[in-house]
């Protein structure tokens, strides 16, 4: 089977299920799991079609808010199999991890039962409190997690409260005018690599709060990381459930 990738996180996954071999295409951010030999063909954002139809995949693979949909719609014209995934929840992860699986003949089995496992040991761990979190995302703009999105559903499981929940922006813009006084805030890696020269502008807009940087990738690749994820987050609220 030849397989192109259009997102990070899908090519990760297909190189956990032991079907590297078969990416023939992926993107210039595919960074893990990628062979030498596949061929790099854009952003995610802005994919080369034509690169992406002259390598004649059997499937390609994207996700419905990475990848732009007329970019979809012109490779499936082009008479390409195209697998669209749209995670909102942890507990689609295991669905998407069983199709993909399936798609290219490995069994998931493994990730799914650590996936399970995962989720019971966060219940366990979580806070009986929330911790109330903003978890921003970006800069000039200010820009935030937002309800119905996967990293949202995420530290959700692990006791974290998004104080965002009633936005109906997936990733709302803020000001200092909102006054929102989260008990921290949460500053991942990317897409937006925080930083330390970020935590002063950081704290004037949402107050004097505790920050804690975190993996972005952690935080939104959805997929064999979830597991993982999910440890994460719910030690990170559990301490800082403890530190009230």
């Amino acid at each position: 089977m030849r397989i192109v990738s259009l997102v990070p996180s899908l090519t990760e996954a297909v190189a956990v299920l032991g079907a590297a071999d078969s990416l023939v295409g992926v993107t210039d951010w595919c960074a893990v799991g990628a062979p030498d030999t596949a061929q790099r063909v854009g952003g995610t954002k802005n994919p080369s079609v034509p690169a992406v139809v002259a390598l004649r995949p059997d499937l390609v693979l994207a996700n419905a808010e990475e990848n732009r949909g007329a970019d979809l719609d012109a490779l499936a014209a082009a008479g390409l199999r195209v697998h669209v995934t749209f995670p909102r929840t942890v507990a689609d992860v295991a669905g998407l991890l069983t199709d993909i699986a399936g798609l290219v003949g490995a069994d998931a089995t493994r990730l799914t039962d650590d996936l399970a496992e995962a989720e019971t040991a966060a219940a366990q761990l979580r806070p009986r409190t929330p911790v109330a979190h903003v978890t921003l995302v970006w800069r000039r703009p200010w820009r935030a997690v937002g309800p119905d999105t996967y990293c949202d559903d995420l530290l959700w499981r692990c006791g974290l409260a998004n104080m965002l929940v009633g936005s109906t922006d997936r990733y709302p813009a803020l000001d200092p005018a909102l006054f929102l006084r989260p008990e921290v805030a949460l500053l991942p890696s990317e897409p937006y690599a925080f930083g330390d020269t970020d935590v002063p502008a950081v704290r004037e807009l949402l107050g004097d709060v505790p920050t804690v940087f975190v993996d972005g990738q952690l935080l939104t690749w959805h997929g064999p990381r979830t597991a993982a994820a999910l440890r994460t987050f719910s030690a990170l609220a559990a301490r800082l459930d403890a530190a009230r």
